[in-house]
């Protein structure tokens, strides 16, 4: 007979915590992670604002149309190729990848406002190119080392993880746009090195914050990010009235500043969420340790010879197990690359790049973002070849940028509802966004009156709408082992969609027409001379075509619907819980007294 003995020990007297202790609590925990995810969210939306001075870029260095949407496809190239910072991360923490980011974005942009100010010469296209490429690549590392984190410490939550926060994302146009405002008036070329030294800093400041932490879910987990939702929608908000006021009344920089104050203020706002929940486990905490429970006596049986014969059986049983599994270890990934297991299961990276059903998601992301792309990079120039005025510009702009971000948080929130209640399957709401993004682009293509406008709200509601919907398709099929890298695999069908749509499509196209119409007037086109189109022919056909590219890929989108329809009927969030379970199990405090007796 064994005797083994268990008590519990108080750690402290019931009550509100102490400042001190209530700060560290609120600094080291899960939901203050969130905030600082919010935060670099916040600010690495830069490659969105690239309609804002890519006219200086265009003037001050005597670029054509082709030239200048060469640029846009190395920014969206370096944007969405971050398969090295997913790499990276899977072998280190996500600090290392963070302070990386930060280095490249401030060097990047740094680099082209020298060259856009004059104040390096001998400047190259190419130069130009990897500026803009290493600007954009920052936002990659940022991407993976804050919302990838977020995504693995909250696995059942992860549409309205990656909506809430691709959303804040979409909404950083607007909100970069009303902080340099504040500092620098109408200045756009000072507009670049702002948005290179912002972004560094708000990394450098949560470096140690952002990490992967032991996943434990609470009962009102979901509440909590609507709560975030609230706080989000309400800044999108004073953001969209901001624009409108703006649109009709010209500010003095003063008045950009108290605008700016109300943006700090939004941004802050979720602080208030982070304490009042960390409370709320704080005291749940204090509940349990100060729950003294008696001191209990488990008696545990002599085993018989039966049961140490059986133990030692299925010990040997278990033996051969660990090494048949040792065995299938040492299998070259290269012979499984095509043996995947079963969808919802944890994917090589070779066994994800080398499926149909990655196949297909990419071919229909070729189309669905090269498209919205195009149109939202060509924004200035389709504005200015229509005619409309150069101040209307900047709202197409912040236009996108607020739709963009509404569309992320609606596709996150509304696809996690429809999935978890109807069993509504992600890759049918991606095909709908698809087949919506189609009517943006014929509004474009026969100038609607005012057709700028509303289609500037569908292509910036459907291009965010598309990122939290193919990073959770990405998720929920591949699994999590390897989503840092495979999350920069799913955003590589971008910048392909881009150069096919927007270089060898769009700009090629808009520039033909110019020297058309140069040759009309009886004009040759002089050497470093800037390309001008004007009219409706400028930028039809381009979106005729992006129209029948995208339909094409809502059909594709389609098919991944039919092969993934029984895997999404299936319960896909079941291992998660039970391995939160699991762990609530291993947290709890030991000698309780509950499940110890026999």
């Amino acid at each position: 007979m064994a005797v083994a003995a268990a008590s519990a020990t108080s750690l402290g007297t019931a009550g509100f915590p102490s400042m001190k202790s209530f700060t560290i609590q609120v600094i080291t925990g899960r939901w203050f992670m969130v905030f600082a995810s919010l935060l670099i969210m916040a600010a690495s939306g830069a490659t969105y604002m690239f309609g804002l001075y890519s006219g200086d870029i265009k003037t001050a260095l005597g670029y054509d149309q082709t030239t200048l949407n060469l640029l846009s496809f190395f920014k969206d190239l370096g944007a969405n190729i971050g398969v090295l910072s997913g790499l990276i991360n899977e072998v280190t923490p996500p600090w290392v990848v963070l302070s990386m980011g930060a280095v490249l974005n401030f060097f990047g942009y740094f680099m082209l406002w020298l060259a856009v100010t004059g104040k390096i010469t001998g400047v190259h296209v190419w130069h130009m190119c990897l500026y803009m490429w290493i600007g954009a690549n920052s936002q990659s590392f940022a991407n993976t080392g804050s919302l990838v984190t977020c995504v693995k410490n909250f696995p059942e939550s992860r549409g309205v993880v990656l909506g809430i926060l691709k959303g804040y994302v979409g909404l950083s146009g607007a909100i970069i746009t009303q902080l340099y405002h504040a500092f620098h008036g109408d200045d756009s070329k000072a507009l670049i090195l702002f948005i290179g030294w912002l972004p560094t800093a708000i990394s450098i400041v949560f470096l140690r914050t952002i990490r992967i932490m032991k996943v434990i879910r609470q009962p009102d987990e979901l509440k909590v990010f609507y709560h975030f939702l609230y706080v989000s929608l309400g800044l999108a908000g004073f953001l969209m009235i901001i624009i409108i006021v703006e649109k009709s009344v010209k500010f003095t920089q003063s008045e950009y500043g108290l605008s700016a104050a109300m943006v700090i203020f939004f941004l802050a706002l979720p602080l208030a969420i982070v304490s009042i929940e960390e409370n709320k486990i704080w005291k749940s905490k204090k509940l349990a340790t100060d729950d003294r429970s008696p001191l209990k006596i488990i008696i545990a049986e002599k085993p018989s010879q039966d049961t140490i014969s059986s133990t030692a059986s299925n010990t040997q049983s278990g033996d051969k197990l660990l090494a048949n599994s040792d065995d299938k270890s040492n299998v070259s990934c290269w012979r499984t690359a095509f043996r995947p297991p079963n969808r919802g299961e944890d994917y090589t990276i070779l066994q994800a790049l080398c499926s149909i059903d990655m196949l297909i998601l990419l071919s229909a992301t070729i189309c669905g973002l090269g498209g919205t792309l195009t149109a939202i990079d060509n924004l200035g120039q389709i504005g200015s070849s229509l005619g409309y005025p150069k101040k209307s510009i900047s709202t197409f702009v912040s236009l996108v940028s607020i739709w963009n971000y509404l569309g992320r948080v609606a596709a996150g929130f509304i696809s996690e509802h429809f999935l978890t209640k109807y069993k509504f399957p992600r890759p049918l709401m991606l095909t709908l966004i698809l087949l919506v993004s189609c009517v943006g682009y014929l509004l474009i293509a026969f100038n609607v009156p005012n057709g700028l406008y509303i289609s500037s709200i569908i292509i910036g509601f459907c291009f965010g709408a598309q990122w939290p919907l193919i990073y959770a398709i990405i998720s929920e099929i591949f699994g999590l082992k390897y989503y840092s890298t495979l999350y920069n695999f799913g955003a590589m069908a971008s910048p392909i969609g881009s150069y096919l749509l927007n270089v060898r499509v769009s700009g090629y196209l808009y520039d033909r027409e110019a020297v058309k119409q140069l040759a009309a007037r009886g004009l040759v086109r002089q050497p470093g001379q800037d390309l001008n189109c004007v009219g409706i022919e400028c930028f039809k056909l381009s979106f005729i075509i992006i129209t029948a590219a995208t339909l094409f890929g809502t059909f594709v989108s389609f098919v991944l619907v039919l092969r993934t329809r029984k895997f999404y009927k299936s319960d896909i969030y079941k291992k998660f819980r039970e391995a939160a379970q699991a762990a609530e199990t291993e947290m709890a405090p030991a000698g309780n007294g509950f499940g110890n007796e026999k």
